[in-house]
């Protein structure tokens, strides 16, 4: 069995939880997420806790146990607290500004680039260098702050481009003659 798959996964007071049979509806004030694990996990509520097993002994099943746990437990706390990515901007005449359910995007190209956002994320610029990606879904928290990052990677040589707040960009050294 998973070693992740033994712990189980603590409902906070305001999360609601549904299940019926492999599928499972989780309910908070950030909002609703579901997800269907089919048959090779057994997803069951005790009192204040989820518990996810393997259905059979099999290996696919032992593994996805730990899986489906790690999934649920991103659910659960991503309906109460939420996810957030920041990424920052370096380069002289790069900014970006939220406008709605779109990010606008000046990172120096000949035309302005907008990335418009999917339901259920929100995007803010607390500064021009600064972009802040929330939402409930981890998944789609990272591939929307992903997407971003792809416009204008930071490139080896002055590390310009859009990165991570966290991210730490090697620099590399210029050709000597």
């Amino acid at each position: 069995m998973s070693r992740i798959a033994k712990y189980p996964v603590n409902i906070p007071a305001k999360v609601e939880i549904a299940l019926n049979g492999g599928k499972i509806d989780v309910t908070g004030p950030l909002g609703t997420l579901s997800r269907d694990f089919g048959g090779k996990v057994k997803i069951e509520k005790k009192e204040n806790t989820i518990v996810c097993s393997a259905v059979n002994g099999d290996q696919f099943s032992k593994a996805m146990s730990g899986t489906a746990r790690a999934l649920v437990n991103n659910m659960v706390k991503g309906v109460s607290e939420g996810f957030t990515k920041k990424l920052t901007l370096v380069g002289v005449g790069y900014r970006a500004a939220a406008q709605g359910e779109s990010l606008n995007l000046s990172i120096g190209f000949s035309h302005p680039v907008v990335h418009k956002m999917p339901s259920g994320i929100k995007v803010q610029t607390p500064t021009q260098t600064e972009i802040v990606i929330s939402g409930a879904d981890r998944q789609q928290v990272g591939q929307v702050a992903a997407e971003v990052r792809a416009y204008r990677p930071p490139e080896p040589y002055k590390g310009k481009g859009i990165r991570y707040a966290d991210e730490k960009v090697t620099l590399k050294e210029t050709k000597k003659k």
